[in-house]
This record gives C-alpha cells, sequence and structure tokens, in this order.
C-alpha cells in the first residue's frame, strides 16, 4: 500500500522517525569547518562539533514543562529570552541573542520561552513586559534586563553579569539577594 508523503509524514515524528521515540534535534552548521551537526536541547557539557571539535553555538526553545530539564540543569550559564510572538520588539532582539550565542559559544546557552505558551515560567519569573532576558547560573537567576538592545551591548551584559560575583539567592523568589 502507498500513501502520499503527507501521510507519511504525519505518521512520522517530529525528527523523521517513525516510532516517535527521538525528540526533534535541531541542527546547526560549524562556522570553522561548515559540517552540520545535530545539538540537543537538553545534554551534559557544552556542544562540539563531530567533526573538528570547536565549540557549537546553543539555542534552545523550553516552556512549562521542560524548562527546568533544558534551562535549570544546564551545565553552562544560560541567557533566557522570555518573549511573544506579537511583541516587535521581540523579534528585532532574537537576531541579536543569536549572535551572542554564536559570539560566546561554549560559553553560554541560549533559552527561548514563548511566555504565551508557558505561563507557569511567565509568572515565576514576574515578566511584566517583553522581552524579559535572564541570565541563571546553575539555575539560579543572576541578571535581569528588559527590553531590546543590540548585540554588541547584550554580549557586554551577559560578560559582566557572570563576571560578577552573587551572593546566595533567597529561596523564595530565586532571585539574589
Amino acid at each position: 500500500m502507498t500513501t502520499s508523503p503527507e501521510g507519511r509524514a504525519a505518521r512520522r515524528g517530529r525528527d523523521g522517525s517513525t516510532d516517535g521515540s527521538r525528540a526533534s534535534l535541531p541542527t546547526v552548521v560549524c562556522a570553522n569547518c561548515g559540517r552540520t551537526n545535530r545539538v540537543p536541547a537538553a545534554a551534559e557539557g557544552s556542544p562540539r562539533c563531530g567533526n573538528c571539535r570547536a565549540p557549537l553555538p546553543w539555542i534552545a526553545e523550553a516552556g512549562d514543562t521542560d524548562f527546568g530539564e533544558v534551562a535549570e540543569q544546564a551545565s553552562l550559564p544560560v541567557l533566557v529570552d522570555l518573549w511573544a510572538t506579537w511583541c516587535g520588539p521581540c523579534r528585532m532582539v532574537s537576531p541579536a541573542l543569536e549572535q551572542v550565542a554564536k559570539d560566546m559559544a561554549g560559553r553560554i546557552k541560549l533559552v527561548k520561552v514563548d511566555i504565551d505558551k508557558s505561563p507557569a515560567l511567565a509568572r515565576r519569573f514576574e515578566v511584566q513586559a517583553v522581552p524579559t532576558l535572564l541570565i541563571l547560573d546553575h539555575g539560579r537567576p543572576v541578571a535581569r534586563q528588559t527590553g531590546a538592545a543590540p548585540a554588541n551591548a547584550l554580549r557586554r551584559w551577559v560578560g559582566e553579569s557572570l563576571s560578577t560575583p552573587r551572593g546566595p539567592a533567597d529561596s523564595t523568589s530565586g532571585r539574589p539577594r
């Protein structure tokens, strides 16, 4: 029996597997050698090119159900972009954030969270305006910024935020004291 391509695609998982057992793995082209690599949303360490071992930018999406695994358990500091599809400044800052993730490959992970699809995270992080950017270090918020900015300003903010020593986090809000 033959099936149309649409029917076969409907039975396949997002990654093309037919049993749905593997999650979709986005691909990233290595800036060093040009090879395409699959990069999981959650893993230990940081992604490296399978060919030349150069660090790869780590950009993932997360929501209410997988944020802990994708962002809070990451071994690298995480730049969280809390955004919304209807937000013009969010769409403007997205390429700048991706450029920062590329420039700081191997040192940070960029996790994008659509607040309309993840209302629990929007409440948890007390999002009043979008885009709201957070930096998490070992799952703990260490810096926060609201609004769009150019890539060089974002890169500087991330670098300064990660180099500033922080006290223990407040157990109720998770914010530094």
